[in-house]
């Protein structure tokens, strides 16, 4: 077991499994970032590529970091399988990005990604750190609150979960504006250099909503941890029936599943 428990979450399960549902999203978000010609790119908290090896795709030089060493293999695993020499990924740490250099990359991207490191200052500081001058950082943030699908399932796993250690700071604060213009201000950015807009995200799966809990439930982190802390107080059935009730609400596919969910983009420009 790790010590470190970010690290144990995403590598808890298997999040390739739910990967599997964000790929046209991935290359829709990739694809509308413009071109990538000859741009070096860091996509941070990268999973197993979603967005890296679409940006790699359309011709970018791409270094996916992620903290869950079986994605970083998952995603060496894909690119190879595509050949494409221009993505590589790479065990990091979002918060202390020690081994890439200053001002390396005009563009870094995390879509659902750094959101979830621990110590957002630092994150915003290491992101700006080696982000070239005249580059960008593009950021994907789930909100608080929101109506839609993965809001809610965080929303609900929490209600299950025992609380945060003390000095916690919820990844989902990274889908308030305010908080995101602190967080790059104190690293250098001035608040007009800070835009913001929502966005949608589709989630794909060829089975039925219910089918689709499942893979929630037994690969990805947040949602086992809630599955494991209710089987203890026996309330596995009550998250079950609140997951299941959701899913099928959300629903938008007749044939199979397809649930949209918005959040937050943010473009940083750094001078």
């Amino acid at each position: 077991m790790s010590t470190n428990p970010n690290k144990a979450l995403w590598e808890k399960g298997d999040f390739t499994r739910l990967a599997a549902t964000m790929r046209e999203s991935g290359e829709a978000l990739a694809n509308s970032l413009g071109p990538t010609n000859g741009m070096k790119i860091l996509d941070l908290g990268c999973g197993d590529g979603t967005t890296a090896i679409p940006q790699a795709k359309l011709g970018g030089d791409v270094l996916g970091v992620d903290i869950a060493s079986n994605l970083v293999q998952a995603g060496n695993n894909r690119a190879k399988e595509m050949g494409l020499l221009n993505c590589r990924f790479q065990e990091g740490d979002a918060s202390h990005l020690d081994d890439l250099a200053d001002k390396s990359f005009d563009r870094v991207v995390s879509i659902f990604g750094a959101m979830f490191a621990p110590r957002p200052f630092d994150v915003a500081k290491e992101m700006v750190r080696v982000t070239r001058p005249g580059g960008r950082i593009i950021m994907g943030n789930w909100i608080p609150g929101d109506p839609t699908l993965v809001a809610q399932i965080l929303k609900i796993a929490a209600a299950y979960t025992p609380p945060p250690p003390e000095g916690f700071v919820s990844p989902m604060t990274w889908g308030i504006e305010s908080n995101v213009v602190e967080r790059f201000g104190s690293a250098g950015i001035a608040k007009e250099n800070i835009s913001f807009s929502r966005d949608t995200y589709n989630f794909n799966f060829p089975g039925t909503p219910v089918q689709f809990v499942a893979v929630f439930r037994d690969y990805y982190g947040p949602t086992m941890n809630a599955f494991d802390a209710a089987e203890k107080n026996g309330r596995k059935a009550e998250l079950q029936k609140e997951m299941e009730t959701l899913f099928t609400n959300q629903n938008t596919s007749k044939e199979a599943t397809s649930i949209p969910a918005t959040f937050l983009r943010v473009s940083v420009a750094v001078g």
